[in-house]
């Protein structure tokens, strides 16, 4: 077997590596003796001129280091304040700076630099997301005639907004040089096409060809999974002082999102406080438990949303709260996973109402955490890619509040017995596609 060598911006370290991805690529890496590449998290003045070794896991571990200015205009600036606003519908947030762009391209071409000397003739190279895009056009000026496919976790742009880039034709040759590119939903592929014709001359040349510049690229959407069965024996295993108290015999729901302009937060909070105002009948009855970890701290973006969503909660739990009753628990800092998986089992309406979203995994988790005899109710946004394949959620516009609240309701008063009908149509589908079968269709699709 050729060996798997996957590239992401960051690298799993510890002697356990843990996360999705590291579950989804796991056995791959260990079977073909594959190589993880990334950064070491390390921002340093001297970093190491060559790949550094990290053993300890099961598969080989390599990292890179990025000096101040690097990680500022690679990371923090073409990467999260360009790419990642204009992937989610945001391009007014993007904050364009020349430098950042030669940051991106320098970084990215200093990473291939540092990996041709450690690639094998038949190894098969896997780039994650969008902070490497340009990494196979690099790989190729470097004499690298590898399979090299991408994979996107993030929504693609539409062309309206790909042309708000400062160098969106760029984009599409840089994209031009992976063998495939994979997207998580049907509409990203749509995207892609759309402003791959509008914006680069791309030429749909088969149903999943294009071709750029005078380059062939495949794409295949090929929505990710999480592990579903140790997901599911962590939310019953979930000990009972992991859950939370509910003094007045409230329902709990629950919504689990990085602190990010993208996740719906606000949103959803005055979605919350409508259904508060139009049924008093839901006072002191349904509690919602928000756990928003904080992200990219140093975007003035991030910031901005962090002190909306705090104003928000405290305004409603000052409009409604009892003695015995707080609606809103917001908590702004992560949880372990076997945590979370307890406090999903125990929700009753599950949040996920990104206003734009790749896939949304919390969705797959929170279906999978729950008990099947009283199931609870997935409330989804159609704007994640998880909507695609999750219709028996109740599917809702993040934008309307009105829609989300009367979602919350229904919710709320659902029998029993729908409950049970949703979730099982969910949980099948969860457990056929789950992560295993994403990185495995995908390797299959790159061999080909």
């Amino acid at each position: 077997m050729s060996r798997l060598v996957v590239v992401s911006n960051r690298l799993p370290l510890g002697d356990n590596p843990s996360g999705g991805l590291v579950v989804a690529l796991e056995d791959a890496l260990r079977s073909s003796g594959g190589v993880w590449i990334g950064f070491s998290g390390e921002v340093t003045d001297h970093p190491a001129p060559d790949l550094q070794d990290h053993p300890g896991a099961d598969f080989q571990r390599m990292s890179f280091d990025l000096t101040p200015q690097d990680h500022e205009e690679y990371y923090l600036g073409y990467s999260n304040s360009i790419l990642w606003p204009l992937c989610h519908g945001r391009p007014n947030l993007m904050r364009i700076q020349p430098e950042y762009l030669d940051g991106y391209a320098r970084v990215n071409a200093l990473i291939a630099r540092m990996i041709v000397p450690h690639l094998r003739p038949d190894d098969r190279i896997w780039v994650q997301d969008y902070h490497l895009f340009p990494l196979a056009a690099e790989l190729r000026a470097l004499g690298v005639g590898n399979k090299i496919g991408h994979f996107l976790h993030i929504p693609f742009p539409g062309p309206a907004d790909c042309a708000a880039l400062p160098n969106p034709s760029q984009l599409f040759d840089w994209l031009s040089h992976y063998d495939l590119l994979g997207f998580q939903a049907d509409r990203d592929m749509g995207a892609f096409a759309e402003s791959a014709r509008q914006l680069a001359d791309g030429d749909l040349v088969s149903p999943d060809r294009f071709r750029i510049a005078g380059r062939d690229v495949r794409t295949q959407a090929f929505p990710i999974g999480i592990d579903a069965a140790s997901f599911m024996a962590e939310a019953v295993d979930a000990p009972d002082s992991d859950r939370m108290r509910m003094l007045t015999g409230a329902k709990m729901m629950i919504g689990v999102d990085r602190l990010d302009y993208s996740k719906g937060i606000p949103q959803r909070f005055r979605a919350y406080q409508l259904l508060l105002e139009k049924i008093p009948d839901l006072h002191e009855k349904i509690s919602f438990l928000q756990i928003a970890p904080p992200t990219r701290g140093a975007v003035e973006a991030y910031q901005t949303i962090r002190e909306e969503t705090e104003h928000l909660a405290g305004r409603i739990n000052g409009q409604f709260a009892t003695l015995n009753w707080t609606p809103i628990r917001f908590i702004h800092r992560p949880f372990p996973r076997p945590v979370l998986a307890g406090l999903y089992r125990q929700a009753r309406i599950g949040l996920v109402t990104p206003l734009a979203d790749g896939m949304n995994l919390v969705a797959k988790e929170y279906v999978a955490a729950q008990n099947p005899d009283d199931p609870g109710v997935l409330i989804l946004s159609r704007f994640a890619g998880a909507a695609e394949t999750m219709d028996q959620a109740l599917i809702i516009n993040p934008h309307d509040p009105h829609d989300l609240a009367v979602a919350m309701a229904q919710a709320m008063r659902m029998s029993q017995s729908e409950r049970r009908d949703r979730h099982a149509a969910l949980l099948e589908g969860v457990v056929t596609h789950d992560v295993a079968w994403w990185s495995r269709t995908y390797l299959e699709a790159l061999a080909g």
